[in-house]
């Protein structure tokens, strides 16, 4: 992900990735891995989903998921089937020559062209890709854990142990962070009785999950940690706990 400045992980950079970094109505579709595995397997999806929608495609790591030493399965490349693809620059040689641009200048032309793109932006939202952990599709919970990234595989193992504890808690994690999964979170939602958003930062993409629980229905707690050290699964276990007790309350 973008530099921060230091060594540590942080997701502090989550705005800044799915509001895409600058001016202009566009959209970065941004996968969050969360293992080695993940990191190896989404690189080569971007490549194709980049192709597919010549757009712009962010892995959005960190410097766990950068610098973790896990077993990872080297699967061999199979590239999709893809349509003709007719804005190719490869030698006009027994066809129209093809011109790609992106200066508009004509009188609403340019008006034209990003309503044009925003079609596509909208076709993007069928990469939706999510995990759900923890629990099954029609369980009721006490609470749902929600993450991405590095601190969502840190929280599966808090889960366990919440579980285990015969605690009905579930994880919920983000794998395209955007497209953001609302339609799938919404529904996972509907079956808890609270939410739990657990972040690297100081409160981002807490946001988005209010947002897909329709502004505050199913009440969203949260607990962010800012770069500088990394929770532990018993850490977060007491946060699972605190949450489960302003349920109660």
């Amino acid at each position: 992900g973008p530099g921060l400045g230091g060594i540590h992980p942080s997701q502090g950079d989550y705005f800044q990735a799915t509001r895409g970094g600058g001016h202009g109505d566009y959209r970065t579709i941004v996968l969050a891995p969360s293992t080695a595995q993940e990191n190896y397997d989404l690189t080569m999806l971007a490549f194709d989903l980049a192709d597919k929608y010549r757009n712009p495609v962010m892995v959005l790591g960190d410097a766990l998921i950068g610098n973790i030493k896990e077993p990872v399965e080297l699967k061999p490349y199979r590239k999709p089937r893809l349509s003709e693809r007719d804005w190719i620059l490869e030698g006009c040689v027994g066809r129209e020559p093809r011109l790609i641009k992106s200066l508009y200048l004509a009188d609403g032309e340019l008006t034209k062209h990003n309503w044009k793109l925003v079609k596509k932006y909208r076709r993007m939202r069928r990469e939706v890709r999510f995990e759900t952990y923890g629990f099954n599709p029609d369980e009721r919970l006490d609470l749902l854990v929600v993450a991405f990234g590095s601190v969502a595989r840190i929280l599966k193992t808090s889960v366990d142990m919440a579980r285990r504890k015969k605690l009905a808690v579930g994880l919920f994690r983000p794998i395209t962070v955007y497209p953001f999964p609302d339609e799938a979170l919404r529904a996972a939602g509907s079956l808890a009785k609270r939410i739990l958003v657990v972040e690297l930062n100081t409160g981002q993409m807490v946001e988005d999950v209010r947002l897909a629980v329709n502004g505050g229905r199913t009440p969203v707690d949260f607990y962010g940690r800012p770069p500088g050290s990394i929770p532990t699964p018993n850490e977060l276990l007491g946060e699972i706990r605190k949450s489960l007790k302003r349920g109660q309350s």
